[in-house]
């Protein structure tokens, strides 16, 4: 397994190793081992997915509040999506700083998105499905996040600011600079 940093601390992509012949492709979608080699050793605990019909479908910013903040590692299971993560750890030399990839689920790489890292996404293809694997299990009650269109934060949507949908929890979250951060060293 190979990783790709994307310039934010903790924050990279998961390429995983693929063999291939006449008949197909194969690969790992997690082998403790090869995580442990590149550094993720963190204990997994729940995997879910979500499938969206509309291309240009926005979720986020999301991030779950300590005791219950997690590490995920996401990936494509059909289509597309523009992936982002915005650091929101208190004392980072990023913070408020955003990274973005698109994962398809062709390529089968992963991203790797630590605590103190809200995260979001916006389909580039309908009926795309996305799969998180977590360290911790979700819970509403420490769920938290930034407002996705936030224009402080300059994310670039491939949408614009004309989603084909946003969720009505996503529109509620609070800008960068009323956002309590809950993520201090």
């Amino acid at each position: 397994m190979e990783t790709t940093p994307l310039g934010l601390e903790g924050l990279f992509v998961l390429e995983p190793v693929a063999s291939s012949d006449d008949h197909g492709r194969y690969s790992y979608y997690f082998s403790e081992r090869d995580f442990a080699a590149v550094g993720v050793t963190a204990r997994f605990v729940q995997e879910h997915a979500s499938r969206y019909p509309l291309r240009h479908t926005v979720r986020g910013l999301h991030f779950q509040q300590p005791p219950h903040a997690q590490t995920k590692v996401v990936r494509v299971a059909s289509g597309r999506i523009w992936d982002v993560c915005v650091d929101v750890r208190v004392g980072s030399p990023t913070y408020g700083k955003h990274a973005c990839v698109e994962l398809a689920a062709g390529d089968w790489r992963q991203l790797h998105v630590p605590p103190g890292f809200a995260h979001g996404f916006c389909t580039l293809e309908p009926d795309t499905e996305i799969a998180f694997r977590l360290t911790d299990y979700n819970n509403r009650d420490h769920a938290g996040g930034l407002l996705w269109n936030d224009a402080a934060l300059g994310i670039a949507w491939p949408c614009g600011d004309q989603p084909a949908w946003v969720f009505p929890a996503d529109r509620q979250w609070p800008a960068l600079a009323a956002l309590d951060s809950p993520f201090h060293p």
